[in-house]
């Protein structure tokens, strides 16, 4: 048998803790494989780094499934904390807040999916971005989750979600991945901490400043685009974004959290048109690629007036 690598356990690790959380299907996006891998062989994320962002994947997709899917208010037992705090403006404070959500949704929806697209850790959050289909046949909503973790359950959730629509400008849907290499998982993980500067310092001249030049700098001139308003590439992205600085002149967007895992980066910001204005939450995800940023997935909700909770979405 040969020597056990940090990579080899790293993957053991992974496996023992999807077998842990039960039968629900994990998808490629949450494993800890490959890049990530070669990463801890390398020295630069310890094994159990990497075991605890898997894991932390794993419970994400777990709970979602089985309280979205199932109903199961058990999975909120195991896996959330008591004084779970809640963000999406819909729901109640607390676990048993997500235990009524979970219940009342299974009993209108009995065959809901909630589809993980892709999943990201860093530190003690997970980001997972899914398309969920209340009825079958239609065509659902993108969602992105993020949730905290601490002492191995989740203790906060934030979400956005917005409709998925018939049509998109470019022909892109909202969840595929186009640049290559074609894969829904975070790749490179070497570079997670260079690539995560990169984005944070495109986003900040970019929409924090309003300096369509920074799309020269950082932005790979064919980017493929996958909000469904956009058409892809460069030009395009000028055109849309200088139009909208011009119709809101008086634009803020703050960024609230950056969470990176490998080429991909997610920025989850509130975009306030106007003083006065509620403004929307954002989650802009970006791929990079040797140090160019190819790729963007966005999702965008509307702050409501009220909240079920108080907490507000960011």
């Amino acid at each position: 048998m040969p020597p056990t690598t940090p990579a080899r356990r790293a993957v053991v690790a992974f496996l023992a803790a999807a077998a842990v959380l039960g039968a629900t299907a994990v998808p490629a996006a949450a494993a800890s494989h490959g890049p990530a891998a070669g990463h801890a062989a390398h020295g630069q994320r310890g094994y159990g780094d990497l075991a605890r962002l898997g894991y932390q994947k794993a419970v994400a997709i777990t709970v979602v499934k089985r309280v979205f899917e199932r109903g199961d208010t058990a999975a909120v037992d195991r896996f959330v904390r008591p004084d779970y705090i809640q963000h999406n403006p819909t729901a109640a404070d607390g676990s048993a807040g997500l235990k009524g959500l979970a219940a009342s949704i299974h009993q209108q929806f009995p065959e809901a999916r909630y589809n993980v697209k892709r999943a990201v850790s860093e530190g003690d959050l997970v980001l997972l971005h899914s398309n969920v289909v209340l009825v079958p046949g239609t065509k659902g909503a993108s969602v992105i989750d993020i949730f905290r973790f601490q002492g191995g359950r989740i203790a906060e959730h934030w979400d956005v979600v917005q409709n998925v629509p018939d049509t998109t400008a470019s022909g892109n849907d909202m969840f595929s991945t186009l640049s290559s290499p074609q894969v829904s998982q975070p790749l490179d993980h070497r570079l997670t901490q260079a690539n995560k500067a990169l984005v944070t310092k495109a986003f900040d001249e970019l929409m924090v400043h309003k300096d369509l030049s920074a799309l020269d700098r950082y932005w790979d001139p064919g980017y493929l685009q996958h909000n469904p308003q956009m058409l892809s590439g460069v030009p395009a992205a000028k055109a849309g974004l200088g139009g909208y600085f011009a119709s809101a002149p008086q634009l803020t967007v703050t960024p609230k959290r950056i969470i990176a895992e490998g080429d991909l980066v997610a920025v989850h910001s509130h975009y306030v048109n106007y003083p006065g204005d509620r403004g929307s939450a954002i989650l802009d995800l970006f791929r990079v690629r040797n140090g160019k940023i190819v790729e963007h997935w966005d999702i965008i909700q509307a702050v409501p007036e009220t909240s079920a909770n108080g907490n507000g979405m960011f």
